[in-house]
């Protein structure tokens, strides 16, 4: 995307090519540990918190169109599980490769005489501003497509029971005892009748299981 507002050098995920220079071929490695910033991850499933750390391992390569940036990203994520919904943390590594184009060269390096009237195709680039450029949307994409969808605390997590809610890892023996619908119905008829009702019910049943026998 084409540059608006000037970056910010002090801002940790902003960084400096002058050092690199704009000679093809030009080769930088950087490390940097870095806080993460806000909403890193998938909202409301799992993500790096905020203010975490997140290790950073770059290397910056001059080309004639911009600066090729590879980089691979590692830090700590917390969710919840989606079988059981206990909390989890787990390792992520992000791998990312981009590339932030000069804005006075065209895709092919070449400088450009004036402004390109395509601004549908700067959209889509990131671009270099006075010789920095943010590392933020790469890793913010690298980092939530290396996320699990849906987290879970261990591969075999059996989840919560359908009926009371217990969580079964915690008892793997756990069950209950299934009961016929109908002999339910019946009994909670029976909890709603009186006593003498109760009497007449028994003395028809018994009345019929006389007739069986005969």
């Amino acid at each position: 995307m084409a540059p608006n507002a000037r970056l910010d050098h002090r801002n940790p995920l902003v960084f400096d090519t002058h050092e690199l220079g704009r000679r093809p071929g030009a080769l930088q490695r950087l490390s940097r540990t870095v806080d993460a910033p806000k909403d890193f991850g998938i909202q409301g499933v799992v993500g790096v918190p905020e203010g975490a750390p997140v290790e950073l391992e770059l290397r910056l390569e001059s080309v004639m169109e911009g600066v090729l940036v590879t980089g691979t990203a590692r830090a700590q994520a917390e969710g919840e599980c989606v079988r059981c919904l206990e909390p989890l943390q787990l390792d992520v590594e992000a791998d990312f490769q981009e590339m932030f184009s000069y804005p006075d060269a065209d895709d092919r390096g070449r400088p450009k005489a004036e402004p390109a009237d395509d601004a549908e195709e700067d959209e889509d680039r990131l671009f270099i501003e006075d010789g920095l450029f943010d590392l933020e949307p790469v890793l913010r994409d690298a980092v939530v497509l290396a996320l699990p969808m849906q987290p879970v605390c261990q591969e075999d997590c059996p989840g919560l029971c359908s009926e009371c809610g217990a969580r079964l890892a915690d008892d793997p023996d756990h069950h209950h005892d299934a009961v016929d619908i109908r002999w339910a119905a019946l009994q909670g008829l029976a909890e709603t009748m009186t006593d003498g009702e109760k009497d007449e019910m028994s003395g028809a049943e018994a009345g019929v299981d006389e007739k069986q026998e005969k």
